[in-house]
């Protein structure tokens, strides 16, 4: 016996899930493909944000590093009910109403835990809060992330591992499940061998750095995406669950997909991580190769449309689009992504010259920005409400934070669809059993994360796939080690 429990990928889920085995006295072991350098999955690569139902400030100060703001900060409460209608609300009431149940119900019992087990927790100022008269406010719902972002989190928990005694092993692929007895692995020289344990959890992404499989299951043009984070959550885990009688669960065609600087590599930067999305777009207009706008960047809170919007980029001709924003609104741009190192810019003092250096047909461009800033109607910006703030009468128009473009120098940014995870996965249940496709848990396998399918459908409210991580790796931990 190699270990009581083996878990299948190092990231946020996995190690919520080798945690939680181990707390019950299991050895556990953790096989990661990629190199330690590589560690974490995707939750190396976000930037650390769990959404979490809690009550207020007060209720998070226990939770929360000190900060010297807290007394000029709001932050709204953000209730079991206003998690649920968030994720039933995005998801078109598509998710799995009993697995959302789990997700939002365990949300703050789950963080609370992971700090325990040493992962720091901030208030995220400089990506969901707006200051104004003197004071931060807090929207979106999401209002906690980790200390040091995704890198910070991986990193303590490879701290708390070690700590208790959790072997990690890396650049060790999984490439076949014997259920009930291991897994079948590929160590760094080549090696194949099985290893044997009493129970196994799957933690090991989704299939989204493969190219044949997103043009498969998402669709043509998929394969020419840029992948956000890790290139190598290739599917090979879930194809191997599914071979030995694991269910297909969720949105197989669905993914998380933002919108992602043009120029960012094929894959994910180990240095820059995130800093490649481009979310501030809300205070903004984005139009295609064409000159045309194609959404309605004010539809709702950045953190519901994010996920989305990647997508439209995708469809639209030659596969980009330009965010473009004026003197007024560039100053309400999160400076943390779109100062990045390396981040693909262009400013020009007339609209004309603007479409011009971005490769946009200048009348058409200026013609888009006129009838946009004519279509204006009255009201007061606020972007940290739904303020109304709209266009009426475009074929697409901007239902809240429509400031006009009218104050030189311009600055746009090219963007291009950047893929985070895939939707489609494993069906479980309550304790993160891998269902058959008869619905009867496959003996001694367990899920957790970005593999799972049945939570997300068409969108999901940001922050909550970290927290999903948490919770149900947490689950999956703890019924794997009654296995043994």
């Amino acid at each position: 016996m190699d270990a009581d429990v083996i878990v299948v990928g190092a990231g946020n889920a996995g190690l919520c899930a080798a945690h939680a085995a181990r707390e019950t006295g299991c050895s556990v072991l953790v096989l990661e493909k990629a190199p330690r350098e590589w560690s974490g999955g995707n939750s190396a690569f976000t930037a650390g944000a769990m959404r979490t139902v809690h009550d207020g400030l007060d209720d998070l100060r226990d939770l929360v590093e000190p900060d010297e703001r807290f007394a000029a900060t709001d932050v709204p409460p953000y209730s079991t009910a206003d998690f649920a209608a968030d994720m039933a609300r995005v998801t078109l009431g598509r998710g799995d109403p009993e697995m959302a149940r789990v997700l939002v119900g365990d949300s703050r019992a789950a963080l609370r835990w992971m700090a325990e087990r040493g992962i720091r927790f901030r208030l995220m100022y400089e990506r969901q809060a707006y200051e104004r008269d003197g004071r931060f406010s807090f929207w979106g719902g999401l209002h906690v992330g980790t200390v040091d972002g995704g890198r910070g989190l991986i990193e303590m928990h490879h701290a708390a591992a070690a700590a208790t005694g959790i072997e990690i092993r890396h650049e060790v692929a999984v490439e076949a499940l014997e259920p009930g007895t291991g897994v079948v692995a590929r160590a760094p020289g080549g090696a194949r061998e099985t290893l044997r344990s009493r129970a196994v959890v799957l933690a090991a992404g989704g299939f989204e750095s493969n190219p044949a499989l997103r043009a498969s299951y998402l669709g043509p043009n998929w394969d020419v995406a840029k992948v956000r984070g890790t290139p190598f959550n290739t599917g090979e885990v879930l194809q191997a669950a599914l071979a030995v009688g694991a269910a297909p669960y969720g949105h197989w065609s669905g993914c998380h997909a933002i919108q992602w600087d043009r120029d960012a590599p094929p894959t994910g930067d180990l240095e820059i991580t995130n800093r490649f999305s481009r979310q501030s777009y809300p205070v903004g207009i984005v139009v295609n190769a064409d000159g045309e706008r194609f959404l309605d960047e004010g539809a709702d809170f950045r953190n519901y449309t994010y996920a989305k919007y990647g997508a439209e980029v995708l469809r639209q001709p030659s596969g980009w689009a330009a965010q473009l924003f004026d003197q007024r609104s560039s100053r309400l741009l999160r400076t943390i992504d779109y100062d990045a190192p390396g981040a693909t810019r262009v400013q020009a003092d007339a609209v004309r010259e603007l479409g011009e250096a971005l490769g946009i047909d200048p009348e058409r461009l200026e013609r888009t920005v006129r009838e946009y800033n004519a279509a204006i109607g009255p009201g007061t910006f606020d972007p940290a409400v739904k303020d109304g703030l709209r266009t009426t009468g475009l074929a697409i128009d901007k239902t809240n934070w429509a400031l006009a473009l009218d104050s030189p120098p311009y600055i746009a940014f090219p963007v291009t669809c950047g893929i985070t995870f895939t939707f489609g996965g494993l069906r479980v249940d309550a304790d993160a059993r891998v269902l058959d496709v008869a619905g009867r848990p496959l003996p001694g396998l367990f899920a957790a994360g970005e593999l799972v399918g049945g939570l997300f459908f068409h969108n999901y409210p940001g922050g909550s796939g970290l927290t999903a991580g948490a919770v149900y790796g947490r689950r999956a931990g703890a019924a794997a080690a009654l296995e043994s």
